[in-house]
This record gives structure tokens, sequence and C-alpha cells, in this order.
């Protein structure tokens, strides 16, 4: 849908979507995003030109469908894939591209760190309808082979390359500095990131500042030539809870926040990550101060998991903290699996860790009056008070699975028509009784 859009545009200097709100035009993607989240399009434009609001879409993305990432708009899930040096492929991660499509992910990163990741990532660009994120360090690491042989002019090259190929936004750990090293030694878990493990081990050699803080305006230069969006990476989330809200994450998103502002002079759209692992009763303290520091740009947080023993069911640790952290104020969730900690998600544990942060991010929209958020669950209370199964399958958020448990007891489909599930049968359903109930009482 963005070839006409886009051709129309082709010849202007700096084509970003903030360029554009700033200038007061209302460009197609702000008027389709408008028309997404039940916003005026006036509205979205000032939202992106004020910096609270972006929309990432890389100009050489042309079969990218625009989305939102802001507090104004619907809460967002973003689904890592890629590959390990270890396990999969590019059909393996094109299968799990599908899954995200499915299964309804805003936004897809690709993390990939072996083989062709040039081709990994071209072949998800051309195949996905949302947007692509990655962190150019991993490819900068695996095309260097050893990080001591990483510098400026390799860093800009990789990342300028993944530009032209049609990457939405990147990961740029850009505000952990040198001096933030010695706060590390007070933690039980050091750093948990693994861009920002490999730029601690970088300035630690070459006791150097961090490279990508020093070349910051010329990456700025790169996304807007493109209109790359920047994902502010937190290297110094906390990994553990006893690590949560420490000078060291702090001390980084102080950074983070000075970072926003360089980007917005260059018109470039900017949101900023966030932890981590945190006990439930920081959550809403840590989006508050992100917000004050980070002067209002989204914020994208990866859960946050609120108990380190949840291994194997982590998707559920991380989307109770996700459903918090959006009814405060978070923009976009990052999905975590049930493979979190433990291996390499598949495609399954891509479809767990999108449905589980649905959930989570449409309970917070529900929670903050989203338009539209709360009438799908009113419409399924009425499906389920009607017994129409098929309206149930189709309003679920993964319609497939509440058909496979329905099925399992109850196949035939003479039982779409029944009355009644598995659990309760014929004679002990509460809503049949009810409904006698009050059909007898309207009867008197």
């Amino acid at each position: 849908m963005r070839e006409e859009w886009l051709d129309a545009r082709k010849n202007d200097a700096t084509p970003t979507q903030m360029y554009y709100a700033k200038n007061g035009i209302i460009t197609p993607e702000m008027r389709y995003v408008a028309d997404v989240e039940g916003l005026e399009a006036e509205f979205v434009r000032q939202r992106v030109a004020s910096g609270a609001m972006i929309i990432p879409a890389n100009i050489k993305h042309k079969n990218l469908v625009p989305m939102a990432i802001g507090i104004d708009a619907k809460t967002k899930v973003n689904a890592n894939i890629g590959n390990s040096s270890l396990a999969s492929d590019i059909d393996g991660e094109l299968e799990k591209l599908r899954a995200c499509l499915k299964y309804g992910a805003d936004t897809v990163m690709d993390l990939s760190t072996g083989g062709d990741l040039d081709a990994i990532r071209e072949a998800i660009i051309a195949n996905s309808s949302v947007p692509v994120g990655t962190v150019p360090m991993y490819q900068i690491i695996h095309d260097v082979c050893d990080l001591e042989k990483l510098n400026k002019d390799v860093m800009l090259e990789v990342i300028e390359r993944q530009a032209s190929q049609g990457v939405s936004y990147f990961t740029i750990h850009a505000g952990f500095l040198l001096k933030f090293m010695p706060l590390i030694s007070k933690r039980k878990m050091g750093i948990v990131s693994r861009g920002g493990s490999l730029m601690a081990s970088w300035m630690m050699h070459y006791h150097k500042e961090n490279p990508f803080y020093e070349a910051f305006d010329e990456i700025l230069d790169i996304c807007a030539k493109y209109d790359v969006a920047l994902s502010l990476g937190d290297s110094l989330r906390p990994g553990c809870l006893y690590d949560a809200t420490d000078e060291a994450q702090l001390s980084e998103l102080k950074v983070l926040g000075e970072l926003t502002l360089r980007a917005w002079e260059k018109n470039v759209q900017v949101m900023v990550e966030g932890p981590g692992h945190i006990p439930l009763n920081q959550i809403e303290y840590n989006v508050k101060i992100e917000q004050e520091w980070c002067h209002n740009a989204p914020f994208y947080v990866l859960g946050p998991l609120v108990s380190d023993i949840g291994a194997g069911y982590d998707h559920i640790t991380s989307a109770i903290g996700g459903a918090i952290a959006a009814s405060h104020g978070v923009a976009m969730l990052c999905y975590v699996t049930p493979k979190e900690h433990l291996g390499l998600p598949n495609a399954n544990d891509v479809r767990d860790g999108i449905i589980s942060h649905k959930i989570a991010a449409h309970a917070a929209d529900v929670a903050r009056g989203r338009t539209g958020a709360i009438e799908r669950d009113h419409a399924m209370s009425d499906a389920r008070y009607n017994f129409d199964w098929n309206k149930q399958f189709e309003l679920a958020l993964d319609p497939d699975k509440a058909r496979e448990l329905h099925d399992e007891s109850l196949p035939q489909d003479v039982f779409k028509e029944a009355e009644f599930c598995s659990m309760c049968g014929p004679k002990f359903c509460a809503y049949k009784i009810s409904r006698k109930i009050i059909k007898e009482k309207d009867v008197k």
C-alpha cells in the first residue's frame, strides 16, 4: 500500500514521519494509523511531532502496513525471532514469522546471530507486513569475527546496510558509558543484555568510550535518510529482582533521555527500552521515571518479569508485569516465550509468547479505556451466555487454541449447537440454569 505514497516523497531530503509532522504535514501513514486507532489524523500528527508517538516505517519496506507506538495508541506487542549459531535457518525463521503475523505481533525483531544474516533479514522483511527491528551490534560482531576489530567505520557500514534493506527500527546501545562500569560490580547478575555485554567487553579492552555514543550523530544521519526509528537500548537492564531499579540502570536511563533529545533534533523517531526483571511494586515508578527523564518518548519494556523463578513459564511471569506496566503507560511490550533463559524459541513458543502478551496488552487497554477495547469483551460475554461457540472462537485472541480445547472432548459438529460444554454437561451449566430462571421470572 505504501508504494504510491513513497513515490510521491522520493525526492525529499529528510523523509521521516517526525520531519513531516513537525512541518504540519499529515502523511498517508498518519491517516492510516489514525483510522486504525480511532484517533483524529491531526492529533496523530501532533503526537508524532512531539515524539510521544512513533510510526516505524522504513522507506524501503514498501509492503509494511503502518502502525503506531505511543501512550495514546493501543498497547503493542513485539515478537523476537532470529536464529543462533547453533540452531535454525531461513525456513525456520520464516515459520516463526508466519506465527508472528498469524497471532498478532505488531512488530518483529530479527535477532539472528549466525549464518547469512543479510539473507535471513532480507527474507524476513520481504515476507513481513509489520515493522522489522534489529540489534545491529549482533551483525557487527558477526562480520568482524573478533570484537577487538570493531571500529566506527564497520559499525556505520553495517547500520547503513541494514537500513537500506528496510529495517524500521534499531536497538542501539549508546547510553552505556564507560564511567558506569564500576556500578556493575555491585550487582548480583552483572550485564544480561547481549549487546550491552559486548559493548562492555570492547570498552574494557580499549578503555575507551562507547563507540555508539561517540558516533551517535552519524547514526542519526543514517536513520534520517531511511526513516529508521531508534529503540534506545537498555544495556544495564536488571536481569534479576535483586538488581532492579539500581544505580546502573537509572544512570543509563538518564543518558537515554539526553540521546532522545539529540535524535529529535535530527527528526529521528525514538522509543526507549526498559527492564527487565522488576518486582511488581517497582513497576509504576520505573514507568514514571522514564516518562520524566525521556520526555514522554514511548516506553518499550521486556516484560518486566516480576519473579525470577518462572523458568518454563516466563511468558506468564512477563505478561503479569507487562499488564501492570502497560496500564501505567508503557507503549509496547516485548514478548517473552516459555523458552526464556532456557533455549532458542520455536514457532510454538512464539505463539505462546505472543498470545500471553496480547492478553496483557488488551487488559491494559481495557484499564486505560482505549477506544473499542472492552467492546470485544462484551461481545464475548454475549456469545458465551448465548452458547454461540463459533462466535466465541472468533473473538478469542487465539481462535485456534479455543477451538482445539473445546473439541478435545466434544469434537462433533452437533456440539457447536449445544447449550453446555464438557466441564458442566447439560444438567449443571450455570448459564443454562440462569437463563431458565430469568425466563420463568419474566413469564410470571
